[in-house]
């Protein structure tokens, strides 16, 4: 018997019991569609970050203070707009290191990018009301941040360099305290931590959540986005000059590694004698590396422990197959004694289970991507589907037939023929 009849055969049997069929192909059917699902929403997520990190810049590298005794614990740095009280002035990187850094390495760096958190608060207006973030930061800021200007222009050096009380707003601040009006040119006051203070707007920045997922989780009257002005301002507010961190942005073509060598060897006479704290360099690419590959794991993991549902749902076809065997006793004698040999029984059953195998999976794979593609959307990820954890699915749907196929088929195989016609 050709391998045409015997899938003609199998369809005949499964036509024959539609809903034992079904429920046989339920187990497969959420097996696979739970494991599409999740690697579905895994890839998504990992495109997503991935997209987002580089969006800050692959060339930036981190350079920040840490503690001597959390060294080696975690490669992500210390990076972001925290305020640099959290440690004692004399360890904090000064403004002469950072001139030292840019003499240094005049070719390799582009820029360097310094920020100084004043602290959280609001500007109000009456009944209008925003909540900011006061950030002090450098014209280079833009630059490491990615930072996209709607209106007017970001800090400059002049703003800078002579201390002006100037400040770039987002977006949605500006809708909250001035609607439809254009807010250049426009005075706020501001309450952030002890200061309180009137700045002129000189421009509008896009703002974009910081959470990865891009989930908003609250509204967009209550969204707290940060307000930028300049760093020698906010070092007046925080009478500090030192920073627990900053970014180096490189320029293309430099050699990541090579220069993070050459960095901490340069930094090594600032923090050789310091027995609590010394620098941490970390590059974006390797903070990527290192995102993608958490998130690799716990995609794959969670996969493996949905595809437990795979081994019950092949037990489920080897037990449907045994039943089946057993009701088609008689018919297994026939076919034995018109000649079919043991290999053509055998056949003939894998195939049945191969084919509600691969039904199921087929099943699976359209109800796994489906849902895959609604949770991505859901959660603001780009839904992807990889083709081929598509094709592995299905040729592991069709494994699985054959695995749990065999000893069935091998048993019916099996039948001596004058017992099997004897079989009531």
């Amino acid at each position: 018997m050709n391998i045409i009849e015997n899938i003609r055969l199998a369809f005949s049997s499964l036509l024959a019991n539609k809903m034992r069929a079904l429920l046989t192909m339920l187990g497969i059917i959420i097996g696979i569609g739970s494991v599409i699902a999740i690697m579905t929403v895994g890839d998504s997520l990992t495109g997503y970050v991935s997209e987002s990190m580089a969006g800050l810049g692959s060339n930036n590298i981190y350079l920040s203070i840490q503690s001597k005794k959390e060294e080696g614990r975690n490669n992500m740095p210390f990076y972001a707009q925290g305020n640099s009280s959290t440690i004692d002035e004399k360890h904090l990187l000064s403004n002469e290191m950072l001139i030292d850094l840019l003499q240094s390495f005049p070719e390799e760096i582009k820029a360097i990018s310094i920020s100084d958190t004043v602290g959280n608060g609001q500007t109000t207006s009456g009944k209008l009301y925003a909540n900011l973030s006061l950030v002090g930061v450098n014209p280079e800021y833009a630059l490491a941040e990615n930072i996209s200007i709607e209106k007017g222009r970001f800090i400059n050096q002049n703003d800078d360099s002579g201390g002006r009380k100037v400040a770039v707003v987002s977006d949605k601040l500006a809708a909250n305290m001035f609607g439809n009006e254009n807010p250049l040119g426009k005075q706020i006051t501001i309450n952030a931590g002890n200061h309180t203070g009137v700045y002129t707007i000189v421009g509008i920045y896009t703002y974009e959540t910081n959470n990865m997922m891009g989930v908003q989780t609250t509204s967009d009257k209550d969204t707290s986005t940060s307000v930028y002005i300049p760093l020698t301002t906010a070092n007046k507010i925080t009478k500090t000059h030192s920073y627990q961190s900053v970014v180096i942005i490189t320029n293309i073509g430099v050699d990541v590694d090579s220069f993070i060598a050459d960095v901490s060897q340069l930094f090594a006479k600032y923090y050789s004698r310091n027995n609590d704290f010394g620098i941490s360099l970390t590059s974006m690419e390797s903070m990527m590396d290192t995102v993608t590959s958490m998130l690799g794991a716990i995609e794959l993991a969670i996969a493996a422990i949905a595809a437990i549902s795979l081994l019950v749902g092949g037990i489920g076809v080897m037990n449907i197959m045994m039943v089946s065997i057993t009701e088609r006793t008689k018919e297994i004698g026939t076919r034995k004694a018109l000649g079919a040999t043991n290999g053509d029984i055998r056949i003939q059953f894998v195939v049945e289970a191969i084919i509600i195998c691969l039904i199921g999976g087929i099943i699976g794979v359209a109800l796994g991507i489906s849902l895959g593609l609604v949770a991505s959307n859901l959660l603001g990820a780009p839904a992807t589907a990889s083709i081929s954890t598509i094709a592995l699915a299905t040729l592991f749907s069709m494994a699985i037939g054959v695995f749990f196929g065999y000893y069935p088929a091998n048993k019916a195989a099996k039948l001596n023929p004058i017992d099997a016609l004897r079989y009531e």
